[in-house]
């Protein structure tokens, strides 16, 4: 019958991994090479959400949790800080902004008029983050948004901030309007050839897309997702017709292939 392990056991395998007995993998890691694996964890964890599959998402956070264990036992070797200073940190952050639950002490906060609804637990979050990090000006904000952040949802998280002070579109139709405008200012762009300036005009149209996607109260992380997802189901589509024609895609032109497309549309 398999132990029942505690955090503490868990911690002691990953510093016996990196001693001069473990693991030549493990031993050779450093914060900067495990970044990679970090984001590909966290992308299997959503992964197991968007299949509902708990089984799976129970062992995607045993991984996330490695990545976590692996980080600080680098730190600690380094005397950067431990897992109690991980822990002491993220314990105090969430008692300072979740005041309508805690008081300051980390007792539990009692009192009925501090009870909030979830929109403005967020707006509190924010203010409570923006003390925190003394972002005295919006600039500062927008400065501090995760740079490593997907580049979807780091465009979000920078136009709700200018949002915040008032600074976007009044609606729907008039961010549309910018669409086509930032897409025939491409087509200009390519007319002219200069693949600099391509390359920034086609930003600016995908930078565009993302303030669209908000206003029509989407994620524009999502849609992309489930568009990459559709065009793959339709490929695979095709290739089942071919299949049955007993025809090869290499094989097939352009043509033929849009035929088989419009099929399985």
């Amino acid at each position: 019958m398999e132990r029942d392990y505690t955090f503490n056991d868990f911690m002691n395998i990953i510093r016996q991994l990196r001693s001069e007995n473990g693991c030549p993998w493990d031993r050779e890691q450093t914060h900067e090479s495990l970044r990679n694996c970090m984001i590909e964890e966290a992308y299997e964890v959503i992964e197991a959400v968007n299949n509902s599959d708990t089984e799976n998402l129970c062992e995607e956070l045993g991984d996330i949790l490695l990545q976590v264990a692996l980080h600080t036992a680098i730190a600690e070797e380094q005397k950067e800080f431990t897992i109690d200073n991980v822990i002491q940190g993220i314990s105090s952050k969430m008692i300072r902004r979740h005041p309508h639950v805690f008081r300051n002490d980390g007792s539990i906060n009692t009192k009925k008029d501090r009870v909030l609804d979830s929109d403005a637990v967020i707006v509190n979050w924010d203010e409570i983050k923006k003390r925190e990090k003394r972002e005295e000006r919006v600039s500062e904000g927008l400065l501090n948004v995760p740079k490593a952040l997907p580049a979807n949802i780091r465009a979000e998280k920078v136009q709700e901030k200018a949002a915040g002070v008032g600074f976007d579109f009044e609606n729907y139709e008039q961010v549309l309007e910018k669409v086509y405008e930032e897409l025939d200012e491409l087509k200009k762009s390519k007319e002219k050839g200069d693949v600099r300036d391509i390359e920034e005009e086609l930003g600016d149209l995908m930078f565009t897309v993302v303030n669209l996607s908000r206003f029509l109260q989407l994620n524009a992380e999502n849609s992309l997702t489930n568009a990459t997802n559709k065009f793959i189901n339709r490929f695979v589509g095709i290739e089942r017709l071919a299949q049955q024609e007993s025809k090869s895609l290499n094989e097939m032109s352009v043509n033929e292939l849009n035929v088989l497309w419009g099929r399985v549309k």
